[in-house]
């Protein structure tokens, strides 16, 4: 079993032998066999969020591999070495409790939402999925996931981001779909599917994250117990590298041909990684743009001229790279007006990124956000596990708030500048003619000539 390291101090700002930055709010544990564990008590509530954050996703796929990630994340429910599928489902619904997963670009995640009395149940039950999946029920679950494929497929208001994706990042991994090819999830061997979980899910690439009526020390007992040490199962290999982000210096434009009724269009370029101190100035000018309802988007697309039912801006961070873009979905005969009215608020944007009035209703906009969502178990420990994971600090939710106040118009201005610029922007479209699109982008100066 993993023998337990030396706990952080208990000052109120301190280092563990990993390096992260963690507040008096946590605490972190580094176990021998890398496995890190990070908590958040809530005095508060009853319940307690437990998470196993694993360091792969897409971005970690070869060609070959492309979907991977994905189908493994899904066979972990399909039993493990001490529980069936079924009694995995039977345990969490006898405990009324919540399990789900999830994969990222970057990130593959396991979580549960119980009460504090089922903790030691559920920990033993998703640590053996986690390190010991059977790997069970495999057509089954490729038929599953071909059958999620062909949806998303259906799907051109999801799918659209994935081909913004492909214009921004070209044959890199992070400009694939996370669900995958079809092709590798029919026909991939078990043996490789094993091996790939092998190679992944290691404990020094995994963080456990609880947040809620948790004791630290407990749940760092649970995992010395049921960890596996560094020398099992291949646990001291290191898991594959990842190709790093590629420079994004010029546009591109694809588009999918789809019979539908709407077009469906995002535009977008490399924005900001996880690590950058300008993240908060991007919340903040995001949050002005397109991310609420008194956003310029919405106002000028949805309110004023009703071209649009959904339009809105957004923004993705990885652990060297970024993401910005916008979206709207509008019928044929709207098309060019919408691009038009875009192309006149990314002009706004570059020339006066905000107001001294709407400067402060964004910011305040936004602490109100992240306070009330860290009100959640759920939400705090997504935040320890996917932090610690990418290597960030942990920050204080006061220093979170004093980063957000200090964005000066200044910092607006010199991203709007640089993320907006017309000349490293990339347009994505899906819809049933792309001569129409086209059109629709030739006189909007602020995206990138075909």
């Amino acid at each position: 079993m993993g023998g337990c390291a030396t706990a952080t101090p208990t000052a109120a700002e301190r280092r563990t032998e990993t390096g992260h930055a963690v507040t008096f709010e946590h605490r972190l544990t580094t176990l021998d066999s890398g496995v890190r564990i990070v908590t958040e008590h809530m005095p508060s509530v009853r319940s307690v969020s437990l998470g196993f954050w694993i360091g792969t996703g897409s971005r970690g796929e070869s060609e070959a591999e492309a979907g991977l990630s994905h189908l493994l994340e899904h066979l972990l429910f399909k039993g493990s070495s001490k529980y069936s599928s079924l009694e995995i489902d039977q345990i969490f619904d006898g405990m009324g409790a919540e399990l789900n997963a999830g994969t990222g670009k970057e990130t593959t995640s396991v979580y549960a939402r119980v009460i504090d009395e089922h903790l030691p149940r559920a920990f033993d039950v998703i640590s053996d999925m986690v390190f010991r999946p059977a790997l069970n029920e495999l057509d089954a679950e490729r038929a599953v996931i071909l059958e999620e494929i062909a949806m998303y497929e259906d799907d051109p208001q999801e799918k659209v981001f994935d081909v913004l994706g492909q214009a921004i990042y070209a044959e890199h991994p992070l400009g694939r779909a996370i669900i995958g090819y079809a092709p590798v999830i029919a026909d991939t061997p078990a043996r490789e599917i094993a091996h790939f979980h092998d190679t992944r899910y290691l404990p020094q690439n995994i963080v456990i994250a609880a947040a809620g009526a948790v004791d630290h020390d407990a749940l760092v007992d649970l995992a010395a117990d049921h960890v596996p040490s560094a020398e099992a199962d291949g646990a001291a290999a290191q898991p594959p590298p990842v190709a790093p982000a590629p420079t994004v210096t010029t546009a591109a434009r694809r588009f999918e041909r789809k019979d539908t009724e709407q077009f469906h269009v995002c535009v977008g370029g490399a924005g900001l990684s996880r690590h950058d101190e300008r993240r908060f100035a991007l919340r903040v000018l995001d949050t002005i743009f397109g991310g609420t309802s008194s956003s310029r988007l919405f106002q000028e697309v949805r309110e004023r001229h009703g071209l649009a039912y959904s339009v809105y801006s957004f923004t993705s961070a990885y652990s060297d790279t970024g993401q910005i873009g916008l979206y709207v979905g509008t019928r044929a005969d709207n098309l060019g007006a919408a691009m038009r009215v875009i192309d006149a608020e990314l002009t706004r944007l570059r020339r006066e990124p905000a107001t001294p009035d709407e400067l402060v209703r964004a910011k305040e906009n936004l602490k109100g956000r992240v306070l009330l969502a860290l009100e959640s178990t759920g939400a705090r420990m997504s935040r320890l596990g996917s932090e610690i994971l990418a290597g960030a600090p942990l920050l204080g939710l006061d220093e979170v708030v004093e980063r957000i106040d200090a964005v000066t118009m200044a910092d607006l201005e010199e991203l709007a500048a640089e993320l907006w610029d017309p000349a490293r922007l990339a347009v994505a479209g899906i819809g049933p003619d792309e001569g129409r699109f086209e059109d629709a982008l030739a006189d909007a100066r602020a995206v990138p000539a075909s």
